[in-house]
């Protein structure tokens, strides 16, 4: 069965929702995003053509403070994606235990195609459109799928200069010149690598000589095997979308790195055979990190999984009907939720110190990602070894009793 993004999280809400005490209309609530923009608008193309662009920004629940979340820039980006993602976005932040909602945006476009100076046109044309639900206590966005910390600067200046003043804590992810957080860009890898370590910990087994085959290698991809490969564990095999490399003795990481500065690809690696980029998935290791795009393990593909650990870099890469194959195999999952929560965990911090004028060393940074994911992932053991649930459940129960406890508090206006 093909799952659409949509039916993804709400069978995944559904069975949090049977392992939990909620009230009926909190159920309600957040079963549908509280906001959803759709924009269309034009672009002065370097040839002096227009072109139309279409952008969305979901804000999904903003019961525990403002929305928070990536914005991306995809061909394949539609409506139902973002509202999808900003749900995830939602859970994540209440699981862990931050003063956000969740939140989305992305535009329509190959990004690839376009020149730096179209790019940025298009992100302060975007910006201004979305700009009426924008601000540091109502939505805050920050870098996803093909946007970086040069695109938080673009949207950054564009709201400063609408406002008449610099307003550093608009966006996320931004350029440290401009106050972005030291630790912010290695973050959502570091995570992955931290919540890898502690099921380890938590099953009485070390990292220390763990294979790893890792699909996807951006930003998250990259620097999860950087950690992992400092705590002890293999690197055996990494793709992107024009292919993989495989080496059972181990990769040469700065080898690839310097490819992938070049290149922008691993397929133009010349000391290896390039592997079809799925071939990642069916490696025999210990570990597999999906940290490329969502509905990457599906029922069609999920048999030939050989790994005993999935932590899911990416946002939604498993569907539910993978999910429960994978749980009859004996694979403990690490639910995307969890496993890339640093992203967001450092935004916040990079977010307080905006608003506050603070500054805070890197070492400062990594202390307060590591203490809080340790703590968040002994939540989520806990709850899953007291109702005997997956790790996926687990997680959505931490967050949504969460998010359940504030609107008992809080009520429904009027």
């Amino acid at each position: 069965m093909e799952f659409s993004l949509t039916q993804m999280v709400q069978q995944q809400v559904e069975k949090a929702f049977n392992c939990a005490t909620i009230p009926e209309y909190v159920q309600k609530i957040l079963k549908c995003p509280k906001l959803v923009l759709e924009v269309n608008f034009p672009v002065k193309m370097d040839d002096g053509s227009y072109k139309c662009f279409k952008g969305f920004r979901c804000q999904y629940d903003n019961a525990l403070g403002p929305t928070k979340g990536g914005v991306r820039y995809h061909p394949g980006v539609t409506r139902e994606e973002v509202e999808a993602l900003a749900a995830w976005m939602t859970w994540k932040c209440a699981l862990a235990d931050l003063p956000y909602g969740g939140a989305k945006g992305g535009v329509v476009c190959d990004p690839l195609e376009l020149s730096e100076s179209e790019l940025e046109r298009l992100t302060r044309r975007f910006t201004a459109e979305i700009m009426p639900i924008l601000s540091p206590h109502s939505d805050i966005p920050a870098p996803d799928v093909f946007t970086t910390s040069k695109t938080m600067a673009w949207m950054m200046d564009t709201f400063s200069m609408f406002k008449g003043y610099t307003e550093p804590a608009i966006v996320t992810g931004k350029p440290e010149a401009l106050g972005g957080s030291l630790g912010r860009k290695e973050a959502t890898g570091h995570g992955v690598a931290i919540t890898t370590r502690e099921l380890y910990r938590n099953v009485g087994k070390s990292l220390k000589g763990a294979t790893v085959s890792i699909q996807g290698f951006g930003n998250v991809g990259t620097y999860s095997a950087l950690f992992l490969e400092e705590m002890g564990a293999k690197i055996v095999a990494v793709s992107d979308s024009s292919g993989g490399v495989i080496d059972k003795d181990g990769l040469n990481l700065k080898e690839l790195l310097e490819c992938m500065e070049k290149h922008k690809c691993l397929a133009k690696y010349e000391k290896s055979k390039i592997w079809p980029r799925d071939d990642i998935l069916y490696q025999d290791v210990d570990i597999l990190i999906p940290a490329a795009l969502e509905n990457q393990i599906r029922k069609d593909n999920v048999e030939p999984v050989k790994a005993k650990v999935i932590s899911e870099g990416a946002n939604g890469p498993t569907t539910p009907d993978a999910d429960e194959v994978l749980e009859k195999k004996g694979v403990l999952v690490i639910p995307d939720i969890l496993a890339n929560a640093g992203g967001v965990i450092v935004s916040h911090l990079e977010w307080v110190q905006a608003l506050s004028g603070l500054r805070w060393e890197e070492k400062e940074i990594n202390d307060r990602l590591e203490k809080r994911l340790v703590t968040v992932f002994d939540k989520v053991w806990k709850k899953a070894q007291e109702k005997k649930i997956s790790l996926r459940t687990a997680a959505y129960v931490v967050a949504i009793e969460r998010i359940a406890e504030v609107y008992g508090y809080r009520g429904v206006f009027p």
